[in-house]
């Protein structure tokens, strides 16, 4: 019976040498809070051909669903969408205060009817 009087530390120092390079990576960007990124500005108005058929879904702080600036219901909603081209530009503005299921609710619609070509509208500073 052979004695165990040794501790092989090779291992270990491995394991450690792995922890303080991604000890020493993290730390770099926790200092400075996040990665910077510079992006690039454009000066294009708009990248719709006028021609396309737009139609502008709003949702306003009172949760109350907006069809081209006018209130309406889900469900009238619902049989707009029904009604268009899968090609039409669907422009969604919603305030920020709105609870996530409208949103949800309206991008289940989209989905629903295939209209891919959604743009977000919002506010720029």
């Amino acid at each position: 019976m052979r004695r165990f009087d040794q501790i092989n530390v090779i291992p270990f120092i491995d394991i450690m040498l792995v922890l303080l390079a991604i000890v020493l990576t993290t730390a770099s960007f926790i200092a400075t809070g996040m990665l910077k990124i510079d992006l690039p500005e454009s000066q294009a108005k708009s990248m719709v051909a006028e021609n396309v058929e737009k139609i502008e879904i709003g949702i306003n702080n009172s949760n109350e669903y907006l069809l081209n600036g006018k209130i309406e219901t889900l469900e009238s909603i619902q049989q707009r969408l029904a009604q268009l081209d899968n090609k039409t530009r669907v422009l969604l503005r919603v305030d920020k205060r709105v609870t996530f299921e409208y949103f949800v609710t309206i991008i289940d619609l989209l989905k629903q009817h295939q209209l891919n070509h959604l743009s977000i509208i919002t506010r720029h500073n």
